[in-house]
């Protein structure tokens, strides 16, 4: 989601997932819901930390996303943890399968939104980060955070 499209509305991010894995590479893939899971995805309530994507007979479904039930749906109620298949082109899951086999990958979803009136998952392939890695990240943040702090200030210096 690099664009920001003045029609998409996010639901729910993941920023857990950015944290604790190294994405290599995003997809944009719509879902299979039922009424109430959009009727309670536009209450703008759902979780996506716990989520992760998994092949099925050449089909990939989210799991453990939760969308919870809607206040004012009756029988019909959806179960919040169910598995969601994620409608995608045939060359794009062939190319996520192959990429899954290899070793320490896996899927997990980034964001949930609406665009053009649909819901939509951004999911990626993900490597897990070490600790080491996670920290090394946390400290380039924080460098790059004082270099513009230092320059801004520089800047203020010769302006006045």
């Amino acid at each position: 989601m690099a664009k920001k499209d003045p029609q998409e509305r996010i639901i729910a991010s993941n920023r857990k997932a950015r944290h604790d894995y190294e994405i290599l590479d995003t997809y944009e893939a719509g879902m299979v819901l039922s009424g109430t899971e959009v009727k309670s995805l536009r209450e703008g309530k759902a979780s996506l930390v716990d989520g992760f994507g998994q092949f099925y007979r050449n089909e990939l479904y989210l799991e453990h996303v939760y969308i919870p039930e809607y206040l004012n749906g009756s029988w019909t109620n959806h179960a919040a943890r169910r598995r969601r298949k994620l409608l995608l082109h045939r060359q794009e899951l062939l190319k996520i399968e192959r990429k899954i086999n290899e070793a320490g990958l896996t899927i997990v979803p980034l964001s949930l939104y609406f665009k053009n009136g649909r819901a939509k998952v951004e999911i990626g392939v993900a490597r897990g980060k070490r600790e080491y890695d996670k920290r090394q990240t946390l400290r380039e943040k924080q460098d790059n955070r004082e270099a513009l702090r230092s320059m801004r200030e520089r800047n203020r210096g010769v302006q006045e």
